[in-house]
């Protein structure tokens, strides 16, 4: 199982690789995350190398095989926008597809199909860095207590982690301006937030 850092580091390989045919040296590596040396670069890339998502190339280089990057990969659709805030009648519709590889955010398998994302609107989320512009990631499945849902609730969607209170189902945010949502009438999950992507500014 990879830790978040790792599982960052390996996103960023192949999404690099993906757009220059050739994984990215150590260097852009420790520039894009910040390491103190090149040192650091090398043990995660080692690590990554034993669970078996990264392999040294025949040119020295740590990289992913260019089969292996398209066979990982899906074509997402991402749908916008859910409202990170009030609930809202508006359903989401398709905006566009983009290429990701499921496992990054820990989905494997068949359940790679089961994929999709949003874009985020609304700041009832930004306690936990959930921020408007985001495209989440989810998953079709049942949701656990405590997890983040893009939920359908009374007929209007939202972006709200789902808790149960007194055995019941609320979907809650985490921005103490916004309350707690109670169905009136159903709740309907209609996908987990597995990970977040983020533009970055300059």
């Amino acid at each position: 199982m990879l830790t978040d850092r790792q599982e960052e580091i390996l996103a960023f390989i192949s999404e690099y690789q993906r757009q220059n045919t050739v994984p990215p040296s150590t260097r852009i590596i420790q520039k894009q995350f910040g390491f103190a040396s090149q040192t650091s670069v090398i043990r995660h890339l080692k690590s990554l190398a034993t669970k078996g998502s990264v392999e040294q190339l025949a040119d020295g280089s740590w990289g992913i095989k260019a089969a292996e990057i398209q066979g990982r990969l899906f074509d997402v659709s991402v749908f916008g926008t859910i409202p990170a805030g009030h609930p809202s009648a508006t359903g989401p519709e398709a905006l566009r597809s983009i290429a990701l590889d499921p496992s990054v955010f820990g989905v494997t398998g068949d359940r790679s199909h089961r994929v999709w994302a949003l874009e985020i609107s609304g700041e009832s989320m930004i306690d936990v860095h959930i921020c408007p512009g985001d495209v989440g990631v989810f998953e079709r499945r049942e949701p656990r207590p405590g997890e983040i849902v893009a939920a359908l609730v009374d007929g209007a969607t939202t972006l709200k982690r789902y808790v149960l209170v007194h055995g019941k189902p609320v979907l809650r945010a985490e921005n103490a301006a916004f309350p707690d949502i109670v169905p009136v009438e159903r709740l309907e999950a209609q996908g987990v937030l597995v990970g977040l992507l983020r533009r970055v500014t300059r």
